[in-house]
């Protein structure tokens, strides 16, 4: 008998149980949907469209519909046999993208902590940069399918997000410096301190999701 010959087979056997194809590409885009509903959502919010609590709400049920995809995602990785990308790239890819959308959710709990209801200009427009963001990462998904025959586009995207990247690092530090400037008590500059920061998270997030999909377009295309 040929103890080796034993392996593969029951190697080769085991192999044709474990499923050939995962939900890895809708199972991004829906969690890119997710985020992108959050942004917005938090942009309506800092925009003093609607209720404030409602949005926070709205926030923090996408946030929990995005765990569940990540959920999905790993349960995948584990079960199937034949994967688009590297193992650990689609598990960097999708904890980043989770990153992003709990971000987003931190930043409406702490609104909501801090009961704030008046948002400054700067704060405003780091909103619409992250909702800008997230449509990049939202368009960037579909594309990873035929990754090779989208790469230039998939580059342009990222690229596109970098640079929204450094418009919030200005925006932070823009309202950081308004808020200094205008005299205010030691306290309200400590919690909008940390909403900056947190807005600023949101898209330093968001930026990581394009490192990862820059990789893997050098890696695949």
């Amino acid at each position: 008998a040929n103890p080796r010959g034993g392996e593969i087979s029951m190697l080769t056997w085991f192999q044709a149980l474990l499923p050939k194809q995962g939900r890895f590409f809708a199972l991004f885009e829906a969690h890119a949907d997710a985020i992108d509903a959050a942004t917005h959502e938090l942009q309506a919010m800092f925009s003093l469209r609607g209720v404030r609590d409602s949005h926070i709400a709205v926030i923090a049920l996408h946030e929990h519909e995005a765990d569940a995809i990540r959920e999905r995602v790993l349960e995948d990785v584990r079960r199937v046999f034949v994967t688009p990308f590297d193992r650990s790239a689609i598990i960097g890819l999708i904890d980043m993208m989770d990153d992003a959308i709990d971000q987003t959710n931190k930043t409406a709990k702490t609104i909501l902590l801090y009961d704030v209801g008046i948002f400054d200009r700067e704060m405003r427009a780091l909103t619409t940069v992250a909702a800008e963001a997230s449509g990049i990462v939202k368009e960037a998904m579909p594309l990873l399918r035929e990754i090779g025959s989208n790469a230039s586009r998939l580059h342009a995207l990222t690229t596109r997000l970098v640079a929204l990247e450094e418009r919030a690092d200005a925006l932070h530090d823009e309202g950081l410096r308004s808020l200094f400037q205008s005299g205010g008590d030691a306290i309200t500059f400590v919690v909008r301190r940390e909403i900056y920061q947190h807005l600023e998270r949101i898209v330093d997030r968001l930026e990581d999701v394009a490192t990862a999909i820059h990789g893997l377009v050098i890696d695949h295309a």
